[in-house]
């Protein structure tokens, strides 16, 4: 219900932006890639419980520098034409792209128990 929730906001959304299209994806891209960034560093597995505090702040520092890449690249070849619907698309992006990865790895624990379960 959620995802379908998701999709159906998406949709109207990118409707109703319909003439500021290239911002809207630009705020989809720029957003899903450093959320997807930042999860993949901060969430990095390691022996050492230590190194927990630099993951999340290097997963923190490369998800601002792909936005501001992201945002100066999309200034520079004219994909942004109207800040107000990129800044509204990488928010509302944002939020769902992060909801999206913890469910995800909520998902992938889930599965590692079970089998952990299965094979006690």
């Amino acid at each position: 219900m959620k995802f379908l929730f998701i999709f159906l906001v998406s949709v109207v959304a990118a409707v109703l932006s319909g003439e500021h299209f290239h911002s809207f994806m630009a705020g989809f891209g720029v957003a899903s890639l450093a959320v997807g960034v930042a999860y993949w560093l901060a969430f990095r597995s390691t022996r050492y419980p230590q190194l927990a505090f630099m993951l999340l702040l290097s997963g923190l520092m490369a998800k601002m520098g792909v936005t501001v890449l992201g945002v100066m690249w999309g200034l520079e070849n004219q994909i942004i034409n109207s800040p107000l619907v990129f800044a509204l698309s990488y928010l509302f992006f944002s939020i769902v792209a992060t909801y999206s990865y913890f469910k995800l790895r909520e998902f992938q624990l889930s599965r590692i128990e079970t089998a952990k379960l299965a094979n006690a």
